[in-house]
């Protein structure tokens, strides 16, 4: 018989926001090729040094296993059933007390937060609404709604303006028709932050109009203020904000993400979960569990880490300021720098990765094709190394 934590956990409010299948059908059949998937599909695999992902060292299972205490006895016990459709309860209860202040309900678990957004904005969204994304954005962000007939309205983060989020120019994009206000920060890729305080700024904006706000904070314990600024709006009731375990916490192969969301939206998800991927397996979930519940042990190492490199990478770029230009990131482990007098990046990425294995992704992923996304998260050692080679190639460019 489940117990009473179990049962509040897995409540589920009547559900009205489910799509039809011939909603998700429609969205399924219409979905773009996603460039930036395009690009690493082969070539993460094959380089010989990664500088462009946008996580951090990834953990080996020893390390995980020594940093978060798991134990041959936690393996031992573990039941191969069918998990939960919205996760392991006690799962869900940790990723509420480090994100949401306590309420599970307002939490599902999935394979990874591409599976989230997807069943986030299948389930909010239909033909013909309207959809403020901040751009340039991962294509998830973006792709599913337009695919779904949406309208999409860019806000744009600027290089000539330091890639600085500008809330009045997000409220003069807002409309009666804006159902969704999309927004991924720490930003991937350019590492802009937020002030503190902005993050409910944005939330006042989506309100003015009662639009949802999706908010993607896979970024957010990758940040360099002290103190780091507010992670997500406080008490915006349409308010969604998805997480992972793939980039701060170097845990990208587990596949493990979440929302934190209203019940009733968590509701509709279930009804996506329930014709895809049904439930994450319950060895992922007990590995993920141990994570959130240790998060510091795993989170410092790599957040040291990712400052030393940043150190080196800005100095780096220094020394190459007639040839690159950038905005030092606030953020997370990646730059967004801009190759001068160069109008595309691509067949440079290209060279670079033939001629040299070192792998960067080339801005046009992004929709600015003038830029790469460089990625400062890996081994110092491979950092230096895949440097040292870009300055070779730019020096033949």
């Amino acid at each position: 018989m489940p117990s009473q934590q179990e049962m509040l956990i897995n409540r589920r409010p009547d559900a009205t926001l489910g799509p039809s299948m011939d909603r998700l059908e429609e969205a399924a059949v219409k979905l773009p090729r996603a460039p930036l998937e395009d690009w690493l599909r082969d070539y993460y695999f094959t380089a010989d040094i990664d500088i462009s992902s946008s996580g951090v060292e990834p953990y080996t299972f020893t390390e995980v296993r020594s940093l978060v205490g798991l134990r041959a006895d936690h393996f031992e016990a573990l039941d191969f059933r069918d998990s939960p459709t919205c996760g392991d309860p006690g799962l869900r209860v940790a990723i509420a007390r480090r994100w949401d202040g306590g309420d599970p309900a307002r939490v599902m678990v999935a394979n990874g937060s591409t599976e989230i957004l997807f069943a986030v904005l299948t389930t909010l969204l239909r033909p013909g609404d309207e959809v403020v994304v901040v751009e340039p954005a991962y294509h998830a962000l973006c792709s599913i709604a337009s695919a779904i007939g949406c309208r999409l309205v860019p806000w744009p983060l600027r290089f000539e303006s330091g890639f600085r989020p500008d809330v009045d120019e997000l409220a003069s994009l807002i409309s009666p028709a804006t159902r969704m206000v999309v927004v991924n920060f720490p930003h991937n890729p350019t590492g802009a932050s937020l002030a503190d305080g902005m993050a409910d700024e944005i939330a006042d904006v989506a309100a003015d109009v009662g639009a949802y706000l999706l908010w993607d904070a896979a970024f957010h314990e990758l940040t360099y203020a002290d103190p780091p600024p507010a992670r997500t709006p406080t008490g915006y009731e349409r308010a969604i904000v998805t997480g992972t375990l793939s980039k701060a916490y170097g845990l990208p192969g587990l596949r493990v993400g979440w929302c934190v969301a209203p019940p009733d939206v968590v509701t509709g998800c279930v009804t996506v979960r329930d014709y895809t991927t049904l439930a994450l397996s319950p060895l992922v979930e007990l590995v993920a569990l141990r994570a959130v519940e240790n998060a510091d042990a795993l989170l410092q190492p790599r957040l040291a880490q990712a400052r030393r490199n940043l150190g080196l990478l800005e100095e780096w770029i220094g020394v190459h300021q007639d040839r690159l230009a950038w905005v030092r990131p606030d953020a997370g482990v990646i730059a967004f720098p801009r190759l001068v007098d160069m109008a595309s990046t691509d067949e440079f990425c290209d060279r670079l990765l033939h001629e040299h294995g070192v792998l960067l992704v080339p801005g046009s992923c992004f929709g600015m094709s003038e830029h790469v996304r460089l990625g400062f998260g890996g081994r110092t050692d491979e950092l230096e190394q895949g440097l040292a080679l870009v300055e070779r190639a730019l020096k033949a460019a």
